[in-house]
């Protein structure tokens, strides 16, 4: 599966994604013996890439890792925050920060928190994070007011977003109080700040935001202790198969292929 060059220097732990861009704009990358140009793309299991001229083999990878954290809220879902606020790498001890080509799986907003994957296998993120995938993610979500029948029809059925209506969306009240309502909600696709917008065009604005699950990986499974905020765990194997489930062999084989060589 090809990636663009500075991805693969950051997904292999050679420097992070900013510093890979100007390493490239430097001319310190080679892409086939050609100086590599910043937006080029690679195959790293066919085209040779050098760095300062040591030729990067595709064996060098870093293992991959697939980490499930429980994001707390303030904290930002990238590696490197301009405004210099604490990112979701900084919840991570110093040796998964650097040299592992960690990145977040998609995004829940400075506000919200809960599930949030974390990996360096570029093939999972890619099939998880495409929209024809329609990757199921869950939501406890706690509203302002009483919904109504009316409201809860439309948000199950979808609502017009940018000039484009959502998928189908499962949304089903846990709970009532005198002040608001709280909503399980089950969505296939993840436009941008998407729960809250549906919330506020129909007059229910969002109070908290908790992602539960990510496909069948639940962010606090029966079996497991539980993860406070700030706090990660590594996948079991039978979660990460879940993930992959829908994969095809095309999409699957980067990873085959390094479980190979160990």
């Amino acid at each position: 599966m090809t990636e663009r060059v500075q991805k693969i220097l950051s997904q292999w732990g050679i420097a992070s994604r900013r510093q890979a861009e100007q390493m490239i704009l430097e001319g310190r990358v080679r892409l086939n013996g050609a100086i590599a140009e910043l937006g080029q793309k690679a195959d790293p299991d066919l085209d040779q890439v050098e760095v300062d001229g040591q030729v990067i083999y595709p064996q060098d990878r870093p293992e991959f890792l697939y980490l499930l954290l429980n994001k707390p809220v303030g904290v930002v879902t990238t590696c490197h925050d301009p405004q210099d606020r604490r990112t979701v790498l900084e919840l991570l001890p110093e040796d998964l920060r650097q040299g592992q080509g960690l990145h977040p799986i998609g995004r829940l907003d400075v506000e919200s928190t809960g599930a949030l994957l974390l990996t360096n296998d570029g093939a999972l993120t890619h099939y998880l994070t495409h929209p024809r995938h329609h990757i199921a993610k869950t939501y406890d979500v706690e509203v302002v007011g009483q919904l109504s029948s009316s409201a809860l029809r439309q948000w199950r059925e979808g609502v017009m977003l940018d000039d484009r209506k959502t998928l189908p969306a499962t949304v089903n009240i846990l709970n009532r109080n005198s002040s608001g309502t709280l909503l399980r909600v089950i969505l296939r696709e993840g436009r941008n700040r998407q729960i809250r917008r549906i919330a506020e065009q129909l007059g229910y604005p969002v109070v908290r935001l908790h992602r539960i699950a990510i496909g069948d990986v639940l962010l606090q499974p029966p079996s497991k202790s539980t993860l406070r905020p700030g706090q990660y765990r590594s996948l079991e194997k039978f979660e990460i198969r879940l993930l992959k489930q829908g994969m095809t062999l095309p999409e699957r084989l980067p990873a085959q292929m390094k479980e190979q060589r160990r």
